[in-house]
């Protein structure tokens, strides 16, 4: 299943401890990056979680947000002293050089890891916190899946498109090379001097191998065939797609250059409009 690298998911789960909640968000990137955002008694879990979200998402920038909401009246607090004495130590030192340095006793308590919540059970939290990412994950992958439909629908819209032009400019070329030939000839024919015909077919010949793209559109032909082969696959196919416009792109570069008729410059052209579209849309895919 194709899927897009953007997508947001959330939820909620209840602990002995207060709500534990959960975000994942993402927009299109080359690679994996993966940031966070949660307290400092869930940090411990951060190697965890990197390494479950890592094993079900391939690209993307992502943000993972983590909270947990005390249960009301539950929510004792103990007091980390040798923390808050260092910290005060610290401001004292600073004060030195900093005389107007302030830190209240508010200030401090604010710093983590100063206040901590009693009782909770870090092996029984970490169970609670991966089942919670773990539900997160399916809707954020289910989420990436719905809009991953949606970008191959449009993609393979605009390769069908490709497709046509390539079949159109197959059929025009037979007569654009006879009527290069015949404005050829109209040139040869003004010329004062006669011209010897095997000398002139000898040249002919060459000059319309130069202006020949049926291998230009071989590779077009093939190119669309393998994008729509891609998109068949289960696996990660964006790396491949940004591959394969290169080479579509190339052959509407080579096609534009050897045109000689407006009708194939026209359709050099819009090849290259399809292609841009195309690149937009499967930046987003994973």
């Amino acid at each position: 299943m194709i899927r897009s690298m953007t997508a947001f998911a959330s939820g909620e789960r209840t602990t002995p401890w207060g709500t534990l909640s959960c975000e994942l968000r993402a927009v299109n990137h080359r690679f994996l990056e993966l940031g966070t955002r949660m307290p400092e008694e869930l940090r411990a879990l951060e190697p965890v979680l990197r390494e479950r979200i890592a094993a079900r998402v391939s690209r993307g920038k992502l943000d993972l947000g983590l909270r947990l909401r005390p249960v009301e009246g539950g929510g004792e607090l103990q007091l980390n002293r040798a923390l808050l004495d260092q910290l005060g130590q610290l401001a004292q030192d600073l004060r030195t050089g900093f005389p107007e340095l302030r830190a209240s006793l508010t200030e401090l308590l604010q710093f983590p890891g100063v206040l901590q919540s009693r009782g909770v059970d870090p092996a029984a939290l970490q169970v609670e916190v991966v089942a919670l990412l773990d539900e997160v994950l399916d809707g954020f992958i289910a989420a990436r899946e719905r809009e991953g439909a949606k970008l191959v629908a449009a993609t393979l819209e605009r390769v069908d498109g490709i497709a046509a032009i390539a079949a159109q400019v197959r059929t025009l070329m037979p007569a654009i090379r006879e009527g290069q030939r015949a404005k050829l000839q109209a040139r040869l024919d003004d010329l004062a001097q006669p011209v010897d015909p095997g000398r002139m077919e000898q040249e002919l010949v060459l000059w319309l191998q130069k202006l020949d793209v049926d291998e230009e559109l071989d590779r077009l032909d093939s190119h669309v065939d393998e994008i729509r082969r891609v998109f068949a696959q289960r696996e990660p196919v964006g790396r491949r797609l940004d591959f394969l416009l290169q080479e579509f792109n190339r052959e509407a570069n080579t096609l534009g250059s050897k045109s000689v008729d407006k009708r194939s410059s026209q359709a050099a052209i819009e090849l290259k409009v399809l292609i841009d579209q195309i690149r937009e849309q499967v930046q987003n895919i994973e």
